[in-house]
């Protein structure tokens, strides 16, 4: 499916757009192919592949959560 990369110059606020546009197509594209649609199942597997993609190449957001931190709100609530 993917070709020779292009780069393009897309802002957060676009990304965000496109990801969510995709993630909707997919959702279409579950019921069409439970339905027995072969194309749909072809297409949703292709979706699928550009939101891993998408998902690789985009920069972490927020700050990394702490293994730390998970133990001490773990630690609190058992008490």
């Amino acid at each position: 499916m993917f070709t020779q990369p292009q780069k393009l110059e897309v802002s957060q606020d676009e990304l965000a757009v496109i990801e969510a546009a995709l993630h909707t197509q997919s959702k279409i594209l579950k019921v069409q192919a439970s339905a027995g649609g072969k194309g749909a199942l072809n297409r949703l597997n292709d979706v699928k592949r550009t939101l891993a993609h998408i998902a690789q190449q985009k920069p972490p957001s927020g700050r990394p959560r702490r293994f730390w931190s998970g133990l001490w709100g773990m630690r609190i609530l058992s008490r």
